[in-house]
């Protein structure tokens, strides 16, 4: 029996994996702090991952992209892709090359992705897919606090609290062993939709606030204006522990009841029900979700809830505080240690000079020679294949064929490409574009670490080996690498090995994990970082003051916006997206299991049934959405309970029914982010063409 951590999100639930009939691995439940013996039908059913019929084994090759696949050895594979990416170097420069990262790979395999991109590719074009997740909490994490770990308190703490606020979340879905953690406190639910987290709101004496998607701003600065008129913010807190709340309240001012009602269209009783519910619980958290951050405003939208927090006086105490729940499994981790565009590992910025030359040392060259920042995550994948643009993409644990937004125009970009290479263990449909595709290990056939929701760092173990033939991320940049003229000792195989490099990468930075070894693991201590050598780990943050160098957290003045694109006489209707309990992201490694497939074979559509009738659908029907981008089908769900100018997709399904045909690539200009959660649209019925098809 190994015991190790469940594949999927942030929670990082503990189970342990045992040979179950004919030899195969099966997953239970191990007891653990963040799911308390728990696991979701995902968790229960991961192993099974590892023997999916169509797993790749060898690693496939295709000189032209109209012919059909063929199997090659590992060394045939290798070398024709150094080959071609030196070709490309040669020809057009370092920056011709890119990669595209995730924030499910380890610890270990983001920080040796960022170190092969910017020394043995010399390019600054890599981003990942984390950019599309958790950047916008982090952005206004860290111009509030001067830090961003999502979770700067451990999970257990919210059962303590008598009210948790959860903004665009929904944890009953998207990681049911959190909801143990709630089940005490009242919950109030933001979120267009009723979802299963709003329902057991409701259930506990709680509330469900219904905004208009891309309106969340405006609730959070009605709720800052309510709690200060009726004198629930905690003004000594706000004097001696932060800056820049008169500016804050200015923006805020105009934001009564009724004016917040008339733009999100929460009535204005709730705004005042919900402020003195927060207000006045002893103990209270405000919990943000990609329901909240996915808009090219979500960077200011997270600084409107924090405001809230920090009027309230939550963050830095026990008890009570701000977090953001971080969806993939590490979310956090994954954008730490250098496969974003403008970092380097352990949360240090690009472009300083001094964290330059620490970096530096550390990989043994000169500072002037590492790149500087490249594109974020969907500016670089619509610069592919473009003049000025990468001609080229290495593209590993990600299938922005389904996930990134206008997934129409990225299929567009990959396919202009000169050279996509792919590493995955299945032909994902991304893989499926590709010239070149690694067959790579699962999460149960490799160790390293995992940073989950809360900033703890955990230990991922090998249960088994990877089948004959396949091999190891890390073994595949080694291989890369050195064919690319890099030293064999500076791309290491080993996990353990890079840790302890990333350990002296991260040393005196934001993310330190200096402390951070095999031995403490293995020990079972709850290392949550910062951990610095001989340093006890830090599992609250900011009791004793914030990361800025006064020690005070900032306000940020944030002003109300309307998202980038309104409903019209051609696009009446809104579209937002989300996840289901039994499928995880693109789909790719769930809708390859039995049992998750079939609960949830095909895209759903959830429709006020008045809005269907106006358009001509009623339940089971299959429906054709359209938005100014593309187009998806979906199975028809009637929602009596669903706002009528809003329906809701989730988005782990491929072909013709990508709900991010539909999505809206425009960015918010701190963070990058897309605005995934707000797209105009028109719905229709389907032809029997258009049903359930596949592009």
């Amino acid at each position: 029996m190994t015991t190790t951590h469940c594949p999927y999100c942030a929670l990082q639930c503990a189970m342990h994996l045992e040979p179950g009939p004919g030899g195969a691995l099966a997953a239970r439940p191990a007891d653990f702090p963040t799911n308390r013996g728990g696991l979701c039908r995902k968790g229960w059913t991961s192993a099974e991952m590892l023997g999916v019929v169509d797993r790749l084994r060898r690693p496939l090759l295709r000189k032209d992209r109209e012919d059909d696949f063929a199997e090659v050895d590992w060394d045939t594979a290798l070398d024709y892709v150094a080959d071609r990416l030196t070709d490309l170097r040669a020809a057009h420069g370092p920056e011709a090359v890119s990669v595209f990262g995730s924030g499910g790979l380890t610890n270990e395999k983001s920080y040796l992705l960022g170190k092969f991109a910017r020394l043995a590719l010399g390019t600054s074009q890599i981003d990942y897919n984390g950019r599309f997740c958790m950047s916008s909490a982090a952005a206004a994490s860290t111009r509030a606090f001067g830090l961003d770990r999502g979770m700067p308190f451990p999970l257990t703490d919210l059962g303590e609290a008598e009210v948790v606020l959860l903004a665009g979340a929904n944890p009953a879905e998207t990681m049911p062993p959190m909801m143990a953690h709630l089940a005490a406190p009242r919950l109030i639910v933001v979120d267009p939709r009723c979802s299963a987290t709003a329902r057991q709101a409701l259930a506990g004496g709680g509330m469900h606030l219904a905004p208009r998607p891309g309106t969340d701003l405006a609730l959070a600065l009605g709720l800052l204006h309510t709690a200060r008129t009726a004198n629930l913010l905690d003004t000594g807190y706000i004097a001696q522990r932060t800056t820049g709340f008169a500016q804050a309240w200015r923006a805020a001012a105009a934001w009564w009841p009724e004016q917040t009602e008339h733009v999100t269209g929460v009535p204005a009783h709730q705004v005042r029900a919900a402020a003195h519910m927060l207000g006045k619980a002893k103990g209270a958290y405000v919990l943000t979700g990609r329901g909240t951050e996915q808009h090219a405003k979500g960077t200011d939208s997270v600084s409107a809830w924090i405001n809230l927090a920090l009027g309230l006086g939550l963050p830095g105490r026990v008890g009570s505080g701000y977090g953001c729940i971080t969806g993939q499994g590490n979310g956090q981790g994954g954008r730490e240690h250098g496969q974003k565009a403008d970092q380097l590992p352990g949360y240090r910025r690009i472009d300083d000079p001094a964290a330059r030359e620490h970096i530096a040392r550390v990989w043994g060259v000169e500072a002037d020679t590492l790149p500087g920042p490249g594109r974020s995550a969907f500016e670089l994948l619509d610069a592919l294949g473009t003049e000025g643009g990468p001609s080229a993409m290495l593209l590993f644990g990600s299938n922005p064929v389904v996930s990134a937004p206008d997934a129409g125009r990225v299929r567009d970009r990959l396919a202009d490409l000169d050279l996509l290479v792919v590493a995955d263990f299945v032909l994902s449909e991304s893989a499926a574009m590709a010239d070149v595709v690694f067959p790579v290990a699962q999460w149960a056939e490799e160790g390293g670490t995992m940073t989950n929701l809360e900033g703890r760092v955990l230990r991922r173990r090998a249960a088994a080996a990877p089948p004959a033939g396949v091999r190891t991320d890390l073994e595949v940049l080694h291989g890369l690498a050195t064919r690319l003229g890099q030293p064999a000792q500076r791309f290491p195989t080993d996990p353990d090995a890079v840790l302890a490099e990333l350990r002296a990468a991260s040393a005196g930075a934001p993310a330190d994990y200096s402390g951070i070894t095999p031995e403490r693991l293995e020990a079972g201590e709850e290392l949550h970082w910062p951990v610095t050598e001989g340093q006890a780990p830090t599992p609250r943050l900011f009791l004793d003051g914030f990361a800025h160098p006064d020690g005070r957290a900032r306000f940020i003045p944030v002003q109300y916006r309307p998202a980038a694109e309104t409903p019209d006489a051609d696009y009446p209707l809104i579209a937002t997206t989300g996840r289901l309990m039994g499928h995880y992201q693109s789909g790719a490694q769930t809708r390859r299991i039995p049992e998750l497939a079939q609960a949830e074979p095909e895209a759903y559509l959830e429709i006020h049934p008045d809005t269907a009738a106006r358009n001509g659908l009623t339940e089971g029907d299959w429906a054709q959405l359209t938005s100014r981008r593309g187009t998806t089908t979906a199975r028809v769900r009637l929602r009596p309970d669903a706002r009528r100018d809003t329906v809701f997709l989730p988005f782990h399904y491929a072909g013709a029914q990508t709900a991010n045909n539909l999505t809206n690539p425009v960015l918010d200009p701190t963070s990058r982010m897309p605005e995934f959660k707000v797209s105009a649209i028109r719905v229709e019925p389907a032809t029997t063409a258009q049903q359930g098809g596949h592009l």
